[in-house]
Parts: C-alpha cells; sequence; structure tokens
C-alpha cells in the first residue's frame, strides 16, 4: 500500500485537475496564458499578506489572485496593450512578493515551497480546501458553461443572445483567482500556470467537441500528476516541476500524429 502522503498528494493533484481542466480550456481558447501567468505571480505577494498579517495563506493568496485577475482585465477593457500591462504586472506583483518575504522572520528557508509547491506536504485539511475549491470552480463553470462557450466564440453573438461578454470574463476572473489560491501548494505559484494550460493544450488533439476537450485536460491531468508522483520518488526529484514535466511529455505525446479510420 502506498503511504498516506503519497495518497493525499494523488488526491490533491486530482482534485485541482477538477477545476483546472475545464478552466484552462478557457484559458487556452480565450489567449489567456499570460493572464494566468499574471495571476500565479501574484500569489507570491499574497502569501506575503497572509505570513505579514496572520491570515491563512489561502485567503491571501485568494485575496492578491483576485485583485491582480481584476487589474488585468480592467487594464485590458481600457485599450491598454494586453501583453505589456500583464508583463509588467506579473513580473512586478513576483518581485514585490520576494521582497516582501524576505522582510518576514524564518520565511525565507521556505519560500520554494510557495515558488515550486510542496504536494508531498499537503495535510487533510489541505485536502479539503483543494477539493472544496475545486469543487466550487468546477460547479461556477458547469452553472456557466454555455453563455462563457458563447462569450468565448462570438461577443457579438453573445450580446445578441442576451449574455453580457464582460460578466463571463469576471466569471473566468473569480474561478482563475480562485484556481491559483488552490493550486500554490501544489505546484506553486511559478508553476500553475502550466497546469491550466499544458493538459487542455494536449487534449486539443484528442477532442472535437469543447466538453470533451475539458473532460481530456481532466484526464491528463490527472495522468500528468500520477506520473509526476512516480518521477519525483523514482529519482527523487522535486515534485511540483515533476509533475509539470510529465504533462510535457504528455503534451509530446499528442502531438504525434493518429491515424484516423475513415
Amino acid at each position: 500500500m502506498p503511504d498516506d502522503f503519497l495518497i493525499r498528494a494523488a488526491l490533491a493533484g486530482i482534485g485541482l485537475m477538477l477545476a483546472a481542466g475545464p478552466l484552462g480550456a478557457f484559458v487556452v481558447w480565450r489567449r489567456m496564458a499570460y493572464m494566468g501567468d499574471a495571476t500565479a505571480h501574484a500569489a507570491i505577494l499574497g502569501v506575503a499578506l497572509a505570513l505579514a498579517t496572520d491570515l491563512p495563506v489561502a485567503a491571501g493568496t485568494t485575496i492578491v489572485a483576485l485583485a491582480m485577475a481584476l487589474a488585468v482585465t480592467g487594464l485590458s477593457g481600457r485599450g491598454r496593450a494586453a501583453d505589456t500591462a500583464l508583463g509588467v504586472l506579473a513580473h512586478s506583483a513576483l518581485a514585490f512578493g520576494l521582497v516582501a518575504v524576505s522582510f518576514l522572520p524564518n520565511v525565507r528557508s521556505d519560500l520554494s515551497a510557495y515558488l515550486f509547491g510542496d504536494v508531498l506536504a499537503v495535510s487533510s485539511a489541505d485536502l479539503v480546501w483543494v477539493w472544496g475549491g475545486s469543487a466550487l470552480v468546477l460547479v461556477l463553470m458547469v452553472w456557466r458553461w454555455n453563455p462563457l462557450l458563447t462569450a468565448t466564440v462570438n461577443e457579438e453573438l453573445a450580446q445578441a443572445a442576451g449574455i453580457d461578454p464582460r460578466r463571463e470574463k469576471l466569471v473566468l476572473t473569480l474561478a482563475l483567482a480562485l484556481v491559483v489560491a488552490v493550486s500554490i501548494k501544489i505546484v506553486g505559484a511559478l508553476l500553475i500556470a502550466a497546469m491550466l494550460i499544458v493538459p487542455a493544450a494536449s487534449a486539443r488533439a484528442l477532442s472535437r467537441t469543447p466538453e470533451a476537450m475539458a473532460a481530456w485536460a481532466v484526464a491528463l491531468g490527472a495522468v500528468a500528476v500520477l506520473a509526476g508522483l512516480w518521477l519525483s520518488l523514482r529519482f527523487d526529484t522535486p515534485a511540483g516541476p515533476s509533475i509539470v514535466s510529465a504533462a510535457a511529455g504528455i503534451f509530446a505525446l499528442s502531438l504525434i500524429p493518429l491515424r484516423r479510420a475513415r
């Protein structure tokens, strides 16, 4: 039987992918990869806020990630160059977070856990937070699936159908902030965006419908989690980067052309 810590790590990673899979599909469709990076990097500033005020780390990262996502959305809506705004905010938030954490006592030595994750240290309480947050995101995505999909395909069509594209973008913003807060302990702030994008990108080659792509993203992400944990234990490598490396390997395999029966 696997050790308890390994079972908790696997459950945490699979729980994360239940939310990151469908959300990652929208990140890929809407070309929001850089927004995911900016929101994830801001999580370090949230860690500093939480440690300085004795808040739970999950609360601090949620607050700052949501503020970052809203700021990026607002700047993009005012006609500024989206990639420039995202780049400035992403790297500034990460730098400010690292500087802020360095001023806090007894934290600097543990900073790598927030940057790269420490899924093998997930506790039972962390599992409740991960699965609860992922369930909330999943329910939100299922509830708003059709409006989100319509607004993603064509904003004019969405408006004609009575759907406000800005509201749907706000839904994605809220979901993204929550996924960042849920996943920071699993893969860390520097690798969160990879777990949103890479499984969804891999699922593209296997899918003919949006729903199938979301389901495949969940499945491939779960496989990457299990494979990454095995690699980490087998070769004594960091768990978070190992999981992302496994996801990258799956993506490489997805690029191999398959012969389709005619």
